[in-house]
């Protein structure tokens, strides 16, 4: 079986993310092409315009590359899986969003001369490699307990939020339900269920249990782990807002206008911090023990130009995941899942360096 090597990737979406994924590529070595439905020029790779929800046109646009990395909100994504599952290039997204993985993940198994690599960013993507590296370290596993929050730094108003990232990604996760790990087993309950205080350098926050971050975890560690989750970081009072927009005004069913409400009142700010807090219990060394890898990532000036914190983790996770395939130290075929990923591995690309930089 003949597979691919990767020298020239397509970007499809070149928005808040995308852009940043687009110039990592090329400081990695490798050509791009950036495709996007309104002009976008930039200096360091060509781009093109695309009708992003023109499946024909997508699978026309990857004639010529080697792997694609879809920076489209989740609903746009699955059109191009398939573009790429028919035009037998490499296929790498950021979605958190569960029935696109599903079918990418189905594309994958018909497709053995490809590698499918779906939900590359941060959560899920980098919050499970870190997980899954961490519990490696474990004898045995009696837990892995995940959260990450993508906060503005200087918060105001009941929220304390800016939607630095998808508005209706944070919708989606906030009103499906959630998989988990519970007595060892996969279970399905309600978002924003199990809240919790957590403290992380002096900054009170509350997390909540939401949908999509733990990827395929769940299906990984069934059996071996009790309990595994994950949780969305906020600052204190801002579920109770959500409960309220949610519930109290039967928002619930229009997820769209749910949407524009929370842009419109709250919206990108650059002055971010991203916290990721990975929690394990288990064995080790012969003893019980729980260990932590807590780490808050603030913007970051890449090639002269300054990045929020939630762009360049995003984009940095997934263009080192790219490396990694391209390297050949991750297979060249069928489907990886994050936490199949080491994280020393990941530090070691030309992009994932930029997380031991700000640490």
């Amino acid at each position: 079986m003949v597979t691919r090597s990767i020298e020239t990737v397509a970007v499809i979406g070149l928005g808040k993310v995308g852009e940043l994924v687009a110039s990592l590529l090329v400081r990695a070595g490798f050509e791009v092409i950036g495709f996007d439905a309104v002009e976008r020029p930039c200096a360091d790779f060509e781009t093109r315009l695309l009708d992003v929800v023109d499946g024909q046109a997508i699978r026309s646009g990857l004639s010529d590359v080697d792997a694609v990395v879809a920076c489209l909100p989740y609903h746009l994504n699955i059109a191009v899986a398939e573009a790429a599952y028919h035009a037998g290039v490499h296929y790498f997204d950021l979605t958190e969003d569960v029935p696109t993985t599903e079918r990418v993940v189905e594309l994958s198994a018909a497709r053995p001369e490809s590698v499918f690599v779906p939900q590359c960013g941060l959560a899920p993507g980098l919050i499970g490699i870190v997980g899954a590296s961490v519990a490696a370290t474990f004898t045995t596993t009696r837990s892995i307990e995940l959260k990450v929050g993508a906060l503005p730094q200087n918060p105001t108003g009941l929220l304390g939020y800016a939607f630095n990232w998808s508005a209706e990604g944070v919708v989606n996760e906030y009103l499906n339900d959630c998989e988990v790990l519970r007595g060892g087993r996969r279970q399905m309950v309600p978002a924003l269920a199990e809240k919790e205080r957590v403290v992380i350098g002096g900054i009170e926050l509350e997390a909540a249990l939401t949908s999509g971050g733990l990827g395929t975890m769940c299906r990984t560690y069934e059996g071996h782990v009790q309990r595994l989750d994950y949780k969305t970081l906020r600052y204190p009072g801002h579920f109770r807002q959500m409960h309220f927009l949610f519930d109290e005004l039967n928002l619930r069913d229009d997820r769209a206008l749910i949407g524009r409400i929370l842009l419109d009142a709250k919206p990108p700010v650059n002055d971010d911090i991203v916290y990721l807090h990975v929690a394990v219990e288990g064995v080790k060394d012969g003893q019980p023990f729980r260990e932590n890898f807590v780490r808050g990532y603030l913007p970051m000036d890449i090639d002269g130009r300054r990045w929020r914190a939630i762009s360049w983790t995003t984009a940095a996770s997934a263009v080192g995941v790219v490396e990694l395939v391209a390297e050949g130290v991750l297979p060249h075929t069928g489907c990886v899942h994050q936490e199949d990923i080491r994280l020393s591995d990941l530090l070691a690309t030309r992009s994932g360096a930029l997380f031991a930089a700000a640490s």
